[in-house]
């Protein structure tokens, strides 16, 4: 009996997949009144949204970000430490070295304590956790990078929610599932 190329291929991509299989856990459901503020790009002006955010935090600012460019959002990051917000940032580490205009450098020169997270293929979050186990705690997620490209030239949408603690601990628990295995971005 004669096999065929693709039976092949396809037994050794399984073989190959085979150690680097994960047990899938089902989703978590979270029931939780929150307000929801909703924007798209183009036309809304999501970065004004979450600077605005930002500029409300209070103790703890938790960030994941895949491709961070956009100046007045590392801005309003770089104000919220200076309040003494505890801010922190999770990057993707190839898009960090790749992109010229990254601000992940002048973040961390302001002495926010940065982390690059090279565990997978592309550490596409674009998260921000505002203010965990407050009552007026916030999530930021969507499709939005932090970028001007995101704001002005992208397709992208974000979810911004308000009030619901127990979203904001699951989203910084995963943040904390991704500082774990993350390096220290090396300061300038």
């Amino acid at each position: 009996m004669a096999i065929s190329f693709q039976c092949w291929l396809a037994l050794g991509v399984a073989l190959w997949l085979a150690p680097h299989a994960v047990a899938l856990q089902p989703a978590e459901t979270v029931e939780e009144t929150v307000t929801a503020q909703i924007a798209f790009t183009p036309g809304d002006d999501v970065a004004r949204m979450v600077v605005q955010a930002l500029q409300a935090s209070r103790h703890q600012v938790l960030v994941q970000a895949f491709s961070f460019t956009h100046r007045d959002i590392a801005r309003a990051l770089i104000q919220a430490r200076a309040r003494g917000v505890d801010v922190q940032v999770i990057a993707d580490a190839e898009q960090t070295e790749l992109i010229e205009n990254s601000v992940i450098p002048e973040l961390a020169a302001a002495g926010i304590p940065v982390f690059l997270d090279a565990e997978h293929v592309a550490a596409h979050n674009k998260v921000m956790v505002i203010d965990e186990g407050q009552p007026f705690s916030a999530v930021i997620t969507g499709s939005f990078n932090f970028t001007f490209g995101a704001q002005f030239r992208n397709a992208e949408n974000l979810l911004l929610l308000h009030g619901g603690p127990r979203i904001a601990h699951a989203y910084a628990d995963n943040w904390r599932r991704h500082r774990a295995h993350s390096r220290p971005y090396p300061r300038p």
